[in-house]
């Protein structure tokens, strides 16, 4: 009777973990639309470390667009669409551009702190060779974005003005044009 009760439940968590892997490959693409610039207003300032511990703040970026991702390194959502971000940093870095992760990875996965996080965020970016900024993110800057769910993106126009917001698996080819479309603005 046990053994028959532990396949079953090997069966469930594989069928879970099937179920979850298709379910994200599945969900639609997020879209956004540009915010008109009368619509924006500038995105929360914050000073958060990176791995070196060197205190990166938003504004930091000013003059730039910007594309903040929320993320987490067990988050399967977060995990597709990263390349894309990494793609967009090298393809448009010379023009103006500028990805910026903001890991949430201690509340995400429930951690002590950020040592522990760190630890999993440098050997994510490593074995991804991630070469954009990535940044711990604290409860305050989650607050100040309303980060519910993630991955969750936003786009920041060359003032800091919040231009697009994503909450979900972005759509690449979409994210790409709004991106093209603020390096067009003055």
């Amino acid at each position: 009777m046990t053994r028959m009760l532990t396949n079953a439940l090997i069966l469930l968590a594989g069928a879970v973990l099937f179920g979850c892997a298709t379910t994200i490959a599945e969900q639609p693409a997020v879209r956004a639309q540009i915010q008109t610039v009368k619509e924006r207003k500038l995105g929360p300032e914050f000073g958060l470390v990176n791995a070196r511990q060197k205190k990166i703040a938003l504004s930091d970026f000013r003059g730039k667009v910007v594309l903040l991702n929320f993320w987490a390194t067990e988050c399967g959502g977060c995990r597709v669409e990263i390349p894309y971000f990494a793609e967009f940093d090298q393809k448009y870095r010379s023009k103006g551009f500028e990805a910026v992760g903001l890991s949430m990875d201690i509340s995400y996965e429930g951690l002590k702190g950020p040592e522990e996080a760190w630890a999993r965020v440098n050997s994510f970016v490593k074995n991804r060779r991630l070469a954009f900024p990535i940044l711990m993110a604290d409860d305050a800057v989650e607050k100040a974005y309303r980060v519910e769910s993630l991955p969750t993106t936003y786009l920041l126009d060359r003032k800091g003005r919040v231009a697009a917001v994503y909450v979900g698996v972005v759509d690449k080819a979409d994210v790409e044009t709004n991106v093209n479309t603020l390096f067009r603005e003055h």
